[in-house]
Order: C-alpha cells, then structure tokens, then sequence
C-alpha cells in the first residue's frame, strides 16, 4: 500500500472530550471520527486495525470447533418478551417501531435469537454439541458513553453460543471456550490476566472475564502473589479473620463525637486507628403483591469495617437480601434509627431491622459505632455483652492488597485492566423459557443446557493502546498493527535511487504477505517519522540518498532508541527475520 493511496488524516491535538488516552490517540492518529455521543466511524487505519483483531478471533473459534453464522442487528420484540427481558432491561435496550407499529429493538446480544435458532435445528441429542457464533454490531443505550470506543453505544462484539445435552457436557464445551480464548489473547501479544468473576443474574459458577492490564482500566483485578488465584473484586473472597474473637477488654461507652459523621473523622479525633471502628449501612428489600404494590419493607444494617468498602455484589448473596435490594431512604433510616446517616449503629434501634455483619466485624471485640444520636458514638462495643449476635454473618467487603488469598498461598495484590472478554455458563436460562428443547436417547425431551461467550472486537484497540503506548503515540504489537511495516524514503521524489530502492523494498516485503506502507508523500523526515509513530507502526526503514551511498539503511523499532544500520542487501531478509521472532 502506498500512502499516496490511502487515507492518513493525522492531528496534533486531540479533540477536549477525549478523557483517556486511546480515546486521544485513536482521533489524533486518524483511526475514528465521532459522528455522535458514543458512535464512531471507523476510519481506514483503525478499520485494518478491527479486521485482524476479527481474524484472530475468527480462526481460533474456527479452529475450537465453533460454527459462525450471522443474526440480525434488528430483532423482533416478541423473541425478548419470552425470556422476559423485554421488560427486565432497562433504557439501554433500544427498542424501535417499525412502520406497521410493531416492536423491535437493536440488538445489545443475541441470545434470543441464538435460542430460537437452536430450538428448530437442533431436535436430536446426536446433533449436540454446537457452539453457534457471530461477530455483529451491537448497540447499548449508555447513560454516559465516554472513553470513546472503550465504553461507546455502537460496538462490534463476537459473542458465541454453547449448546448441549447436560450441564457435565456444557461445562465441557465452557473448557474448549476457555482455551481458545486463552490462544485468541495470547495471539494478540498484550499483557492479561483470566480471572474468576461474578454471573450475576445468569447465576452458576462458571464466569472468566478475560483482563487488559493498563493503569488506567476501569475494573480491580485481585491476584495472588503466591499462586495462579485470580479473580475480579466483585468475585474476590476475603477470608474470615482467624478466631477466636477476642474477649472484652473496655467498657461501653457513649462518647460525644460533635460533628463527627465518618469512620476516619471519629477515628482520628479519639486518636484510635481506623480499623477499630464500624460503618452502618443501611439497606431495604420490598415485598410487592400480584398488581405490583409495595405491601412489606425489610430494612437491613450491614455492618463493615472502617477501612473497608462494601461489596454490593456480594451484599446481594445474602440469604433474603437479594440482588434487588436498595439503599433504604432518610426517611426510612430515621423511622428505624431516631436518626440522620452519620451516627447509625445496632444499638438502641426504634424499630427492628436485620443485622449482617462481615466476617472481620463478627470477630472484633471493643469496637466503635453509631449511637443514634447526632454527636455520639458508642466505644468499647461488644458482640453478646452489649447486643445480639447478628442474624447472619457473610463476606461483604472488598478485598484489599495484604490479605490472605483464598486458596491459602501468599497474599493478595491488586491491579487495574480493561474487560475485553467474558465465558460463562448459561444453564437453561434461556432454553427454558424459549422452550428449546431436544429428543434424549429415549425420545423424552431435555432442555439444552447453554454457555455464552463474548469478546469486545472494537474495545479491545482502545485496551491494547492503553497498554501500549508513550508521549510519541501508539506502539502496536505486530499482530495488532494496521501495517506491520512502514517504509520511509527521504527526498523520494528527488532521488530517482531512492525511489527505486522503497519501491523495490515494499514489493518484496508485500510479495512476503507482510502488511506494509510505502510512504510516498514527499513530507519531511520529522513530520513523517511523527505521523509513523503516532500511528504506532511498530516496525519502520529508513531510505535515503546518503545511506545508499554508503550501503546502509536504518530499521527501527517503535520501542527502540536507536536506529540499526542494516546493509542494503540485506534489509528485506532482516525486517522478515525480526517480525519472525
């Protein structure tokens, strides 16, 4: 390809609302332009960038024994109210009329349809397994679209569909999906990590997202130092301290605290460390009746640690304090409590709540809390003493670099990634409702049980730019660049050697199947080599008048220092050998 020919459109500053840096990168290197909040055009050099990325993915599906097909981006409502989703998803499903007034909606994923295409091709247990994919446009209503492709509303996703006849056999096809997507990452050349996650409404215990380290991903990974643990923090387990709880050693006491409405301001003003102390968190589950009238609310005290966050992930496992509770209202604190946030506690309640305790909490002895009063705390609470046991006890927080892994070898430290991929197990969520069924052995009908699979094809640029990059522009791994090698003749259009010589070059390199870039522009040494490296071409040779003179070109790397001289002969064979290793 020569320059002259494709389309390179360059910017020295990029655009005030790109926050990120692959947002700033891929519009100064000319790789998208946003055409609206969260929608981009892929512009020709990103667009290369999408097609290997999709080959990558492609080949390894193919080769794991996935089948691809193609499912519409419009769909019709009716396949959406069978699983009940229809009125589950809330405003990022966009739903659409056509002319006739019927409803449709654009697809955010596809496991209706796929369900419904497996329901009447699939009859037979001799037919299973299937693993079904596609790579499709996708579109999400995001509240906030930002990081431009990393979290847009348009997207490209390859989502893959499992289908078999029992769960042993769908955990089995859920392993094949596993590896290949180990090969599919590892193939892409970027530092990741596979760890366990939460399934979340879909349920069962089968869930790996698939992490981009980059310092400035959204997601905490926790890892152990000592072993192949990995999980994310909503899935992370932190361990109950080691008992027995110790016994009292204070006596209660209610402390004024003016003013005071933190953990870290009541810590530091009675000068005792923020790990004696106890934060209230207040939560509320409501009972509805046939027409959908609240008739009962359950108000719940959570109680964790000072230094420690809720985990509302895990919060939502609690037996009766499922994944539909809320925060509870002021109203509703003051009613139970006597009074405002910032002065809650287990103690002295106006009216009944449920008490869970984390794990660390239900251990401690002498600690601080709330005294529903404004101004005061209790010091020196303790469990049995000074009030019930709690209802229940559980894991609520999030982990925190330090503690004791949950396989028990070494400790736990935390990373930031970027999601890009995500493996779990369906079971029958769809198949029942959609009735999906097949003929056993005995010709009695079963279920299929169903995995699904996702990659984000168009998030996952932006995540390897966020991974690779520095104050010159983007470094793509090889697999990953729009063009592996790029040729910059100097005074090209003066020197008929030159000339000859990067013509020469860039067909012996594309005879080789190397995607490669003849720069034929006639632009200046500096603003050429710029435009290179900010579009982050990872391999580049230098041709000029003076280096064919002495029987020298010069190769660089994106990430090396220093040019290399290489004998002319002999460059072509060199830049082969270096993409070979």
């Amino acid at each position: 390809m020569k320059a002259s020919q494709f389309l390179i459109s360059t910017l020295k500053e990029a655009p005030s609302d790109a926050e990120v840096v692959s947002h700033q990168l891929m519009m100064r290197a000319g790789m998208i332009k946003k055409l609206g909040a969260g929608i981009y055009s892929w512009m020709p050099m990103g667009l290369r960038v999408v097609r290997k990325v999709e080959a990558i993915v492609r080949e390894e599906m193919n080769r794991a024994g996935a089948v691809e097909l193609l499912m519409p981006v419009v769909q019709p409502a009716e396949f959406w109210q069978e699983t009940g989703r229809w009125d589950k998803m809330g405003p990022e499903l966009m739903r659409v009329k056509d002319r006739h007034e019927r409803d449709f909606i654009i697809q955010p994923t596809s496991e209706e349809v796929v369900t419904d295409i497996a329901r009447q091709e699939l009859r037979s247990y001799k037919q299973l397994p299937k693993n079904l994919y596609h790579i499709q446009t996708k579109f999400r209503d995001e509240r906030r679209p930002r990081f431009g492709v990393m979290r847009s509303r348009e997207f490209i996703m390859k989502d893959a569909y499992s289908f078999d006849r029992d769960e042993a056999a769908a955990k089995a096809s859920y392993q094949v999906m596993a590896k290949a997507y180990r090969a599919i990452f590892d193939r892409f050349g970027l530092r990741y990590r596979a760890v366990a996650a939460d399934s979340g409404a879909i349920g069962g215990d089968l869930s790996e997202e698939f992490q981009v380290i980059a310092a400035t991903g959204e997601d905490a990974i926790v890892y152990s130092e000592g072993s192949s643990y990995a999980a994310n923090m909503e899935k992370a387990e932190a361990l109950a301290p080691q008992g027995p709880r110790p016994a009292p050693a204070q006596a209660i006491a209610k402390t004024p605290t003016p003013g005071k409405s933190t953990c870290a301001d009541v810590a530091d003003l009675l000068k005792v460390p923020l790990a004696t102390t106890v934060k209230s968190l207040v939560l509320a589950t409501d009972q509805a009746n046939d027409k959908g009238e609240i008739v009962k609310t359950q108000v719940w005290l959570l109680l964790v640690r000072g230094d420690h966050d809720l985990n509302e992930i895990k919060a939502g496992k609690v037996p009766g304090l499922d994944a539909t509770f809320r925060f509870a209202t002021v109203g509703e604190i003051v009613d139970h409590f006597g009074t405002k946030p910032g002065y809650l506690g287990p103690i002295g309640l106006k009216k009944p709540v449920k008490i869970v305790a984390d794990r660390e909490v239900a251990l401690m002895a002498d600690w601080i809390c709330g005294a529903n009063e404004e101004g005061f705390h209790f010091t020196g609470v303790n469990w049995g003493r000074d009030l019930p046991e709690p209802d229940a006890v559980a894991d609520l927080r999030n982990v925190v670099a330090g503690d004791m892994s949950p396989d028990g070898s070494g400790l736990l430290a935390i990373e930031r990634g970027i999601e890009i991929g995500h493996i779990f197990f369906l079971g029958t969520k769809y198949s029942a409702p959609m009735k999906a069924s097949f003929l056993d052995e005995s010709g009695k009908p079963q279920l299929m049980q169903m995995g699904c699979y996702g990659i984000g094809i168009t998030r996952l640029p932006a995540a390897a730019i966020e991974q690779n990059n520095d104050e010159r522009g983007i470094i793509w791994p090889d697999a990953l660049a729009p063009f592996t090698v790029v040729v910059c003749p100097i005074g090209m259009d003066r020197s008929a050697d030159v000339k000859a010589a990067a013509e020469r070059l860039h067909d012996d390199l594309q005879a080789a199947g190397i995607d490669v870039m003849l720069d034929d522009r006639g632009e200046r040494p500096g603003a050429m080599f710029a435009d290179w490296e900010l579009i982050g071409v990872p391999h580049r040779v230098v041709i000029s008048d003076r280096g064919l003179k002495e029987g020298q070109l010069e190769y660089q790397h994106r990430r090396d220092a220093q040019a290399t001289k290489v004998p002319a002969g002999e460059v072509a064979s060199f830049v082969k050998s270096r993409l070979a290793s």
